[in-house]
């Protein structure tokens, strides 16, 4: 399977690259090895024409385990390898409890790459189980035990790719299927949402039905159906938590998000005054970046602490602070009614990740950072933080809850859900 990053990312040792792509194992993989190693070294020792010695027969399962995790290998760099050749970048391999997963970059950008990436790995899945289960019967005569051991891979690549075609996310038929629906209806949310719901039923009745084959026998493939479904349903809640936040990316506006984090001052107010604003430590000026600058009731910019750096305190009161304003256009800003997933854009390129916030008059109506987008996302999803997080998250200049929106926002322009405005960049 393959998971675009900005989703749940599993970590774990770098053992090797392939073709510059790092190939990890998660700790959770020798759990699976170690399963495998055992049912292969029964099967070994049923089938043997005479009683091996122990260690040959766990060997032979141990063989048998690597080669079943090299064929799902195989299954990922078919994912992988046709990703680059699609122009996406892939991040990595990682090896674990459930099987395989490569991370890519980004999403593809159009439905019918989406597909050829996404059908890459059960396609090399079903000819490893072709030609491993055409062997058989010539080798059989020769060695039954080789017979064995390639009628087992064979059997498990069947499973594997037939397995990750079922059509819901996250296995690769999901990922078909919502190719298709994207494909079909022009729409690749509506793709995401049908494949998710497809994929949330088939978890359940993979959980009703392990859970129904754990009280019938007790075997080892009940509790493998469970996990499944377990894992399915985590994924499904995972996307479905990622499509919620591109809509309130999508839906709210700057002007639903913005703060205040600006003083308004006269331009015949002398510098000692921007010197007092800046000692001051009460909660009213607590977070204050800017200080704009009006006459007679019109804005003509703002000034910065370069002036009280450069000047002695002695002529602080001979100084106005109309003789050292800079035009408002210096300042990074962004109109009230832009979407907030353009906002986040614009906060990545900022120097202090801080926007100000001009309304449809062409008037500054307010600021905008990354603790004002996250919490007005979070009230969108209905969360509401203690303030003990806000001022952390403040301190540090940083999404509240390390929220991930710089990669969703990525996601959402590779994959062409939204359009960068006409003469800007990404920042992200």
């Amino acid at each position: 399977m393959t998971s675009p990053d900005g989703g749940e990312v599993l970590e774990g040792w770098e053992i090797m690259r392939i073709r510059g792509i790092p190939l990890r194992v998660h700790p959770s993989w020798f759990v699976i090895l170690l399963l495998f190693t055992w049912t292969s070294q029964g099967q070994v020792s049923r089938v043997a024409e005479s009683p091996l010695p122990l260690w040959v027969s766990w060997g032979l399962g141990l063989i048998t385990a690597l080669l079943l995790f090299l064929s799902v290998l195989l299954h990922e760099l078919g994912h992988s390898f046709v990703a680059i050749h699609e122009g996406v970048k892939v991040r990595s391999i990682t090896l674990f409890l459930l099987g395989g997963v490569a991370r890519v970059e980004r999403e593809c950008s159009s439905p019918m790459a989406s597909l050829r990436v996404a059908a890459a790995g059960p396609v090399v899945s079903l000819f490893l189980a072709l030609s491993l289960l055409s062997a058989v019967n010539w080798v059989f005569p020769i060695s039954p035990l080789l017979a064995n051991l390639l009628g087992q891979l064979g059997s498990l690549n069947l499973v594997l790719g037939l397995f990750n075609l079922l059509p819901g996310l996250p296995l690769d038929g999901g990922l078909i299927l919502k190719s298709l629906v994207w494909q079909w209806t022009g729409s690749q949310r509506k793709g995401v949402q049908v494949a998710t719901t497809t994929g949330r039923i088939l978890s359940i009745l993979a959980i009703v039905l392990g859970i129904w084959l754990c009280i019938r026998s007790g075997g080892f493939g009940g509790l493998w159906l469970v996990m499944l479904g377990w894992f399915g349903l985590a994924a499904s809640r995972s996307q479905a938590q990622i499509l919620a936040l591109q809509q309130i990316l999508c839906q709210t506006t700057v002007g639903q998000a913005k703060g205040r984090a600006f003083r308004v001052l006269e331009d015949d107010q002398p510098l000692s005054r921007l010197s007092k604003l800046r000692l001051a430590k009460n909660d009213e000026n607590k977070g204050l970046e800017w200080v704009l600058i009006c006459r007679a009731g019109r804005w003509i910019g703002y000034v910065d602490d370069k002036p009280l750096k450069e000047l002695p305190v002695q002529v602080w009161d001979k100084h106005c602070l109309g003789d050292h304003v800079n035009p408002l256009s210096d300042l990074p800003a962004i109109g009230e009614k832009a979407p907030l997933w353009e906002a986040v854009l614009e906060l990545e390129k900022a120097d202090n990740a801080r926007l100000l916030v001009f309304n449809l008059a062409g008037l500054p109506s307010g600021t905008l950072d990354r603790i004002n987008l996250g919490e007005a996302v979070l009230k969108s999803l209905g969360v509401r933080l203690p303030s003990q997080f806000i001022d952390a998250a403040r301190s540090q200049n940083t999404y509240p809850l390390g929220m991930g929106l710089p990669q969703v926002v990525e996601g959402m322009v590779s994959s062409g859900l939204v359009d960068i405005p006409t003469g800007k960049t990404s920042g992200l």
